[in-house]
């Protein structure tokens, strides 16, 4: 039986992030994808149009139906809007007992828009890092949770430690904001154990909407099927870099990845 895995996220309307980009990554590396709708969003390769959260009743009715029917094997969380619905999501996580968890703390779109309100951050910090197999912050989210500036690769290592510290029981810092490595994007990935970095070429292209949505979610879908962590994310590094060097160009802004070339039988001409 293929693993079942869960996305609780929101949706996006160009289908290059979100819930939408979660799915036909759980597709493509033969995993059964289910979902739980947070809110919807308008969306595009230019940016974030409007956010429409989903009600209380309607996040909490999706979770029973999960439970009710399936074994959710892995999932991720990604937008969940405010901190009203960021304890929604954690108190089903709960009950449920669904693990492993991966965090993906989105908080700002590739476009610069904000995608949670600001008390959802001390939300997320206190109801979902407690829960949290692996958290997946990009730099911007890494400063904000772990309340300090990174500049440098000793900055990345010290700020997730200090996540870690604060519940997670693993941090993946990713890199794609660095700019001290031009060619190079480099992850930090700590446990409890150690300090790991995972290093990919950097393509330079505008097409990068939804590489941490496909990333959290590649990373999912590994653990489902029963990879250790630091393999599951070596496997997901390598995928979503594939992704990006044959994204599609489609659209007017930041274009999405190329979700098709995640396949293990890609094509990739």
């Amino acid at each position: 039986m293929r693993p079942q895995v869960l996305t609780i996220a929101g949706t996006d309307s160009g289908g290059g992030a979100g819930i939408q980009a979660d799915l036909k990554t759980f597709e493509e590396r033969d995993v059964f994808g289910m979902s739980v709708v947070v809110a919807v969003t308008a969306q595009n390769t230019k940016g974030v149009q409007g956010v429409y959260p989903l009600s209380i009743e309607a996040i909490e009715a999706q979770m029973r139906s999960i439970a009710d029917d399936f074994t959710v094997s892995a999932l991720k969380t990604g937008m969940l809007v405010d901190a009203e619905r960021v304890e929604t999501v954690a108190d089903g996580i709960r009950r449920f007992v669904w693990r492993p968890l991966v965090v993906d703390p989105v908080m700002v779109a590739k476009g610069g828009a904000h995608l949670v309100a600001p008390e959802a951050i001390e939300s997320i910090i206190r109801n979902l890092l407690p829960l949290a197999d692996l958290i997946t912050p990009n730099t911007p989210e890494a400063e904000v949770l772990a309340e300090m500036t990174i500049r440098s690769d000793e900055d990345r290592e010290k700020a997730a430690k200090k996540i870690m510290m604060r519940g997670a029981r693993a941090v993946l810092l990713k890199g794609g904001h660095d700019k001290n490595h031009p060619d190079k994007a480099r992850d930090c990935l700590a446990t409890k154990d150690r300090i790991t970095w995972f290093t990919a070429n950097r393509y330079p292209t505008p097409h990068t909407h939804g590489t941490g949505c496909t990333l959290s979610s590649l990373i999912t879908a590994e653990l489902a099927k029963g990879s250790p962590l630091e393999k599951g994310v070596q496997t997901a590094k390598d995928l979503l870099t594939r992704a990006i060097a044959h994204a599609p160009e489609i659209g007017h802004g930041h274009g999405p990845v190329s979700h098709w070339s995640l396949r293990s039988d890609a094509n990739h001409d």
